[in-house]
């Protein structure tokens, strides 16, 4: 049964990355808590969807976290519409795979552009009104701020900047009555997570982590205890209880990873060499999304 969390019942909450996966489910699981919901995305009819899972009052806005702009004037039509603003989950992300020097430029930045400064303009977008509510920014980070990762070099990077940015950020707003958690999840069943899979040479490397590592977790169970996390605005969220544990061991990690990682790396270095050609700029759909909509803008400006 779903628990029931009182303090979330007719609060407002904007989740950005919205359309499908973590960002989907928390929308619908806030919204079975009465809360109203405010999508943002890059794909209108799957906001739209997910919207009207979530009932008459929840809306959905098409806006890109990286564009400044764009994502101030989303904020402020948000707030005028529900007439507050308690809750920010950003959530937005994408995600590339494959050895650094064999990654495209352009799409390595681009990672760190969406999950790094897609989620600092998120903050500087509603921050604002999250003063004005005294209310709760969740930054969605990863296993990927824990611990580096062979392979994962832009992920790992933008998921450690934004935990150390909501780190620094939740001091400085605690003296507006705002609270700042971040919510970490290992490797957990959504279209990113499948899309990284779906190259061989990466999902190998990842099943021979050791366990519980090396494990893909259910999505539901995780959305719960993030939902939980946010009725008690908690500063530190774990998607996967276990990682609470690994928290505390995070400064051994590198050189457990330096110590074990080449050894693995030399023996797939030609199944990834090999795969270069084939390996996506950005994973899964969410990254197609993010590729159709930066064309989209380039076709127009131009």
């Amino acid at each position: 049964m779903t628990r029931t969390h009182r303090p979330l019942d007719g609060r407002t909450a904007v989740v950005t990355g919205a359309a499908r996966g973590l960002g989907a489910l928390l929308a619908r699981k806030l919204a079975g808590q009465g809360v109203r919901v405010a999508l943002v995305g890059l794909e209108p009819d799957d906001l739209k969807a997910v919207a009207a899972d979530c009932g008459p009052h929840a809306t959905h806005w098409e806006a890109d976290v990286t564009d400044r702009a764009a994502l101030a004037e989303t904020a402020r039509a948000v707030e005028e519409h529900h007439g507050r603003i308690d809750i920010v989950v950003a959530n937005a992300g994408i995600a590339t795979g494959g050895p650094f020097g064999d990654t495209d430029p352009d799409a390595f930045d681009r990672v760190i552009e969406v999950n790094l400064m897609g989620s600092i303009a998120t903050a500087r977008a509603f921050l604002p009104a999250l003063r004005r509510s005294r209310g709760h920014l969740l930054q969605v980070a990863s296993l990927a701020a824990l611990t580096p990762a062979p392979l994962m070099a832009a992920y790992c990077t933008g998921k450690a900047g934004v935990e150390a940015f909501v780190h620094c950020l939740r001091p400085e707003e605690s003296l507006h009555g705002v609270t700042a958690g971040i919510a970490y999840l290992s490797w957990t069943d959504t279209d990113m997570v499948r899309g990284a899979d779906s190259d061989p040479a990466l999902r190998e490397l990842r099943s021979r982590l050791p366990w519980p590592l090396n494990l893909t977790h259910p999505l539901e169970p995780a959305a719960d205890r993030i939902v939980a996390g946010i009725a008690r605005r908690s500063p530190h969220v774990y998607g996967q209880a276990w990682l609470r544990a690994l928290q505390g061991a995070r400064g051994a990690l590198p050189s457990v990873v330096a110590a074990f990682g080449p050894r693995e790396l030399r023996r797939l270095q030609d199944r990834l060499a090999a795969g270069a050609a084939d390996r996506p700029l950005a994973v899964g759909a969410g990254g197609r999304a993010d590729l159709a909509a930066r064309a989209r803008r380039t076709e127009h400006t131009g």
